[in-house]
């Protein structure tokens, strides 16, 4: 199950309370107080794994609580420290406050090991050994441990990716994908097949690679909820460029140049809420990414004029066109090198 945002709640351990002793030793009399401190809590930390690629763990169990630490005792004997408990998530997983209807941002989880602490576990109270003076030499007071902060949080997914496939359903993106890397996706001749996004890793040489991704197929309105498409827009965010991919054969019953202007409405508009892009440090909108364009199934072309009216209309929007045929490969080796292009130059440091 591919899960990409969940609610959570944590609570760090409490502090452990402070003890009253006092020394009762043969031939010590009127022995002084020697009551130890309480542990720490344990804190709580998220933690990005290469061994997750979804938020599912947390779906079916969304609280969690870290031990709270032991209570002092007698000898000057500290209480025991909690043990902070770890949570892994994926990469690319942001981490959100949540405060009512306030949202923001804590973290952005990108690196393999990248760690952060949500909540901060409660401090031990001190012993009685700690109230002693020459007027009180027999203390009775004590601290009651701290308690563990707590915190409902928000995760979110996004997935790190080069390049992101957006198209129509059934446009050829799980084909594409399934020829260029060794990624496995469902791949049928009916809309919606693609139901979660796909990775690919893509080898150019011994030396180039970049990663690809395939989200479900895009429709009018999928900013405002419309089909599959909006649930899975925010994975493409963090890619470098968008590869357009257009089903240009006359089997769709649609006209190539009315899904491209379509889909470039659908990045221009997401994300359908603005606060969740303002408390986000992707502020950067789809639309405004590098942006390819790729002409499938050229192997079943029957119009060729189909071909001609879109590679005027991109060329108007100065997008490149590569004609390829996803089944039959025809193509693709040109369009892998213009995606390492782009990926090239979007790499680069400003001047």
């Amino acid at each position: 199950m591919f899960v990409d945002e969940v609610d959570i709640d944590v609570s760090a351990g409490d502090g452990g309370n402070g003890c009253v002793s006092f020394r009762r030793e043969r031939g010590v009399p009127k022995g002084g107080p020697n009551g130890g401190d309480g542990g720490s809590g344990g804190s709580i930390f998220l933690r990005a794994s290469q061994h997750r690629n979804t938020l599912v763990n947390f779906k079916f169990h969304p609280l969690f609580r870290a031990k709270r630490g032991g209570h002092g005792q007698g000898s000057n004997r500290a209480g025991r420290t909690g043990a902070d408990l770890l949570l892994d998530v994926p990469p690319g997983t942001l981490v959100y406050t949540v405060d009512g209807d306030q949202v923001n941002e804590l973290a952005d989880l990108t690196s393999v090991g990248q760690q952060i602490c949500v909540a901060k576990g409660g401090d031990g109270g001190r012993g009685n050994q700690h109230f002693a003076s020459s007027t009180n030499r027999a203390p009775r007071r004590v601290e009651s441990g701290y308690p563990g902060h707590s915190r409902s949080l928000r995760l979110q997914l996004k997935l790190l990716a080069d390049v992101g496939l957006v198209g129509y359903p059934n446009a050829g993106k799980s084909t594409l994908i399934a020829q260029m890397s060794s990624a496995k996706p469902k791949i049928s001749n009916y809309p919606f097949t693609t139901l979660t996004p796909n990775l690919g890793v893509v080898m150019l040489d011994d030396s180039r690679s970049f990663v690809l991704a395939d989200v479900p197929g895009l429709i009018e309105g999928a900013h405002l909820g419309h089909g599959l498409g909006h649930r899975f827009l925010s994975h493409l965010q963090r890619t470098k460029v968008l590869v357009h991919v257009i089903d240009i054969s006359q089997a769709s019953g649609r006209d190539p140049i009315d899904d491209f202007e379509n889909i470039r409405q659908e990045l221009a508009h997401f994300p359908a809420e603005p606060s969740l892009l303002e408390a986000s440090s992707l502020s950067q909108t789809l639309a405004e990414k590098p942006q390819l364009a790729v002409a499938n199934k050229m192997d079943v072309l029957d119009d060729p004029n189909r071909l001609k009216r879109l590679s005027e209309r991109l060329a108007e929007c100065s997008i490149p066109l590569y004609p390829i045929s996803a089944v039959s490969g025809k193509g693709v080796r040109s369009l892998q090198e213009a995606m390492w292009k782009v990926i090239e130059k979007s790499s680069r440091p400003p001047i």
